[in-house]
C-alpha cells in the first residue's frame, strides 16, 4: 500500500507540473492577415478583359533576377479611374489593330522595398547584361533608377506598352539563359510581342527616356503614339521611361499601400 501511494503521490505531482507549464506556455503565434484594398481599387480584368497583362514581377525575368515580394498572383490592379481610362484608351486602340499591354500596376510598398534592398547589395549583379549593361549598380539610387517610394503604391500608375493584333505569343524566360542588353536591337533582345519602342521594358538607360533623340523613325513614332493615346485619356508619362504613365487626378495622391497583389485584395470590388 506503501508503494501505491508513493505511485498516486508522483503521478499527482507530474500532472500539477503539467499544469502549471501549460498555464504559462505561450499561445501559438496566429498568422497576421493581410491588409486587402480599399473600395477604390479593382482589377483590371474586370473592367477591361481585352488588354494583354504580363505581369513581369511575378517572374525571374526581372532586374532582380527573381520574383519580387508581394507580387502573389499575376493580376493587374489599379484605382477604378486609372482603369476605366485605359479601357477608354482600349477601345480606341482595337480600332486600329493594337492592344495595350501591361507590365505592372499597383506595386506594394513590400515590393519597393525589395528593390532598395537589391540594390545596396553590390555583390548581386545577376541581370545586369539585359538590365543595366552601362549603369554601376552603385548610381542606381543618385541617377533615380530606385527609390524608396514610388508613385505605383498609390495605385493609378501603370507600365505598359503597345501590341500589334493579332498577339504573337512571348516565350517564358529560362533563368541562365544568355542575356541581351535591353537597348540592343529588336531581333537581338529578350524576345517581345510589343512593337519596338528603341528599348526592352526596365531598361536602365537613358535611350528609354521618353524623347531621347536617338531614338528615330519607328520606334519613336510608336513611343509618340502611345503617349499620345494615354495623354487623351487623363495619363501624365515620366519622361525618363517610355513605358511609365500615372493618371491624373490620383485618387490617393498620399497614401503608398502595401497590400499584396492578388486577386482577394480586390474581391467583391
Amino acid at each position: 500500500m506503501t508503494g501505491m501511494r508513493t505511485v498516486l503521490r508522483a503521478l499527482a505531482t507530474a500532472a500539477a507540473a503539467l499544469l502549471v507549464a501549460t498555464a504559462v506556455s505561450p499561445a501559438p503565434a496566429q498568422a497576421r492577415p493581410e491588409p486587402k484594398a480599399p473600395e477604390g481599387f479593382v482589377a483590371l480584368r474586370s473592367v477591361d478583359p481585352t488588354i494583354i497583362q504580363e505581369m513581369r514581377y511575378t517572374t525571374a525575368h526581372t532586374f532582380l533576377g527573381e520574383r519580387v515580394d508581394g507580387y502573389l498572383q499575376p493580376v493587374c490592379i489599379l484605382t477604378r479611374p486609372a482603369a476605366r481610362a485605359l479601357h477608354l484608351a482600349q477601345k480606341r486602340l482595337l480600332r486600329q489593330g493594337y492592344s495595350l499591354k501591361v507590365y505592372d500596376c499597383y506595386r506594394p510598398q513590400r515590393a519597393v522595398d525589395h528593390f532598395v534592398r537589391w540594390a545596396k547589395d553590390l555583390d548581386d549583379q545577376a541581370m545586369k547584361g539585359e538590365f543595366y549593361p552601362l549603369v554601376d549598380k552603385s548610381r542606381l539610387f543618385d541617377d533615380g533608377y530606385i527609390a524608396e517610394k514610388s508613385g505605383h503604391s498609390r495605385g493609378s500608375t501603370v507600365d505598359l506598352t503597345l501590341v500589334r493584333l493579332p498577339a504573337l505569343p512571348t516565350r517564358p524566360y529560362r533563368p541562365g539563359e544568355p542575356l541581351a542588353p535591353c537597348f540592343a536591337p529588336k531581333g537581338e533582345r529578350f524576345p517581345d510581342n510589343s512593337v519596338d519602342m528603341g528599348t526592352g521594358y526596365d531598361c536602365f538607360d537613358t535611350l528609354s527616356h521618353t524623347d531621347d533623340p536617338r531614338i528615330r523613325g519607328a520606334q519613336r513614332a510608336n513611343r509618340q503614339f502611345l503617349k499620345r493615346t494615354l495623354t487623351d485619356v487623363g495619363f501624365v508619362n515620366l519622361p525618363e521611361e517610355w513605358w511609365h504613365f500615372t493618371h491624373k487626378p490620383e485618387l490617393f495622391p498620399d497614401t503608398y499601400f502595401d497590400f499584396p497583389v492578388d486577386r482577394r485584395s480586390v474581391a467583391g470590388h
